[in-house]
């Protein structure tokens, strides 16, 4: 009963200031004509209820699951086995990450089926697969996690340059929406697990993981673009002006068709668990069980969350984008800048990482005043994403390209514990309310934007919203080193001076 009073105090939290902003939108605004507004709210309720049974599912399955697995990889000394556990788990965990099925429909839908759902959930996953893979090599040779950094994204910098414009936006996307409430969780278990049998720095090692993972989708998808000869994708801005009729019905047909995708997308995962469990865990009788109806919670949240996506949660945020395109450019600069607050604070893994890093760093950083700097960071990422739909001229690879050499640039300077916090927190910043709410908002401006060509525009807010942290989080590890090291000098001059008293 604490278990789910506590997942939906945390959920609650996550998804009301949203929906008390669209609320105040409706009103002032942006009105939702029709029966729009209504499956909203009801949406939000299902969203609530989803992500509450959801992330229950996660802790007492998927979670113990990464963990167990990680001790047993390490402890059979097998290069090769870590390597196959590392890719098969990495895409069977990937492939029923909710966010990314959430971002799958919308690309799908946006370039109107030239990337369909499947290949891109079986691209993306294949990416985080291998690139988990290797980051457990990393772990396990002890190779320092900002090297890893500086050469992945360096990779993914050329590839950005070689590969379609119209693909970016959809491989960084792919890349934040990657780690989300499933993946983040049985990474970080995975990569403790392995690091607690390999390496004396679990916490470092666990904390780096996640970020090589992310950077697997980029790499992924920009390489499909190249290898398949896709050079022009024409986004289907009629897709976004579709609407349904009725509050109930929507959701009774859309839950139909995605209890059968979430079966199929979660099955790998119980069927690798149960195989585990057989030939190698050999985990106790009750724990198993315990495990197995986690399994259950994760399927009935995934169906519950996705239902209120799908029916009627994003259709109110491209609403609202396609209104706002038609007003003043600071009107929408202003709106996103809101937006881009509230969802940042509503994120319950943010609060999460802001009290590790107050706990890191001895409380001499206080993770209010992190939180307040998270939260600025975001907002001007959405804003620059809303300024790039509605200014023709600025393109998403200027400010990636710049963001991500500040970052691989700071990487070099910052202590190494603070470098696998910042570039782990983009998966974090970008959680469920980025990958649906504020992707389809930005769509919306994008379908009605004379600066912009096509929805296929509005691939890239994730990214920003990824970005970002990368930037904060390590200038905050500068100044934590710089205090400390200040503190330091203090206490020696005054053992000094005690010491010539």
């Amino acid at each position: 009963m604490n278990l789910l009073l506590s997942k939906f105090q945390e959920t609650l939290v996550s998804v009301l200031p949203v929906t008390i902003l669209v609320v105040l939108l409706h009103i002032f605004l942006t009105p939702l004509e029709g029966d729009v507004f209504e499956r909203f709210l009801l949406g939000a309720v299902f969203i609530i209820l989803g992500l509450t049974v959801f992330l229950i599912g996660v802790e007492i399955a998927i979670s113990p699951v990464g963990n167990a697995i990680g001790n047993f990889v390490v402890r059979r000394e097998s290069l090769f086995i870590l390597v196959a556990a590392g890719v098969v788990l990495g895409f069977s965990i990937n492939i029923a990450e909710p966010d990314l099925l959430v971002l799958a429909k919308q690309i799908a839908t946006a370039t109107g089926e030239t990337l369909g759902v499947a290949p891109v959930l079986v691209v993306v996953s294949l990416g985080v697969g291998i690139m988990l893979a290797v980051g457990l090599l990393r772990i396990v040779f002890q190779i320092p996690l900002k090297n890893f950094l500086f050469i992945i994204y360096a990779i993914i910098l050329v590839l950005s340059y070689l590969a379609p414009n119209n693909f970016l936006g959809i491989a960084f996307d792919a890349g934040g929406a990657t780690t989300g409430s499933m993946t983040v969780p049985f990474i970080l278990a995975l990569g403790l697990g392995v690091s607690s049998v390999s390496s004396k720095k679990s916490e470092e090692d666990a904390f780096g993981l996640t970020a090589i993972a992310s950077g697997g989708p980029m790499l992924a998808v920009m390489i499909m673009a190249l290898a398949s000869g896709l050079t022009d994708i024409v986004g289907d801005s009629d897709a976004v002006e579709e609407t349904t009729t009725g509050i109930f019905l929507p959701f009774l047909e859309t839950a139909s068709h995605i209890a059968r995708e979430v079966f199929i997308a979660i099955l790998p995962l119980v069927v690798i668990t149960i195989l585990a469990q057989h030939f190698a865990l050999k985990l106790p009788k009750r724990s198993f069980r315990h495990i197995c109806v986690g399994f259950v919670y994760t399927y009935l949240g995934f169906v519950l969350f996705l239902t209120g996506v799908n029916a009627g949660f994003m259709e109110a945020g491209t609403v609202i984008g396609m209104t706002l395109a038609h007003a003043p450019l600071i009107t929408n600069v202003l709106v996103g800048a809101v937006i881009g607050l509230v969802v940042i604070l509503a994120e319950p893994s943010v609060h999460v990482l802001t009290e590790q890093i107050e706990e890191i760093s001895g409380g001499t950083i206080h993770k209010n005043s992190i939180l307040v700097s998270f939260a600025i960071g975001v907002s001007l990422a959405i804003v620059m994403s809303v300024l790039r739909l509605r200014i023709t001229d600025m393109q998403l690879w200027h400010l990636l390209l710049v963001g991500y050499l500040i970052a691989i640039i700071l990487s070099r300077f910052t202590p190494p514990l603070f470098v696998g916090i910042a570039f782990d927190s983009g998966g974090v910043a970008s959680g469920p309310m980025t990958a649906t709410f504020v992707l389809a908002f930005a769509q919306g401006i994008a379908a009605e934007s004379s600066g912009s060509a096509s929805v296929l525009d509005a691939f890239g807010v994730i990214a920003m919203v990824a970005l970002t942290p990368l930037i904060t989080l390590q200038i905050f590890g500068l100044i934590y080193e710089r205090k400390r090291r200040r503190l330091y000098e203090q206490e020696n001059a005054t053992t000094e001076e005690e010491e010539f008293a």
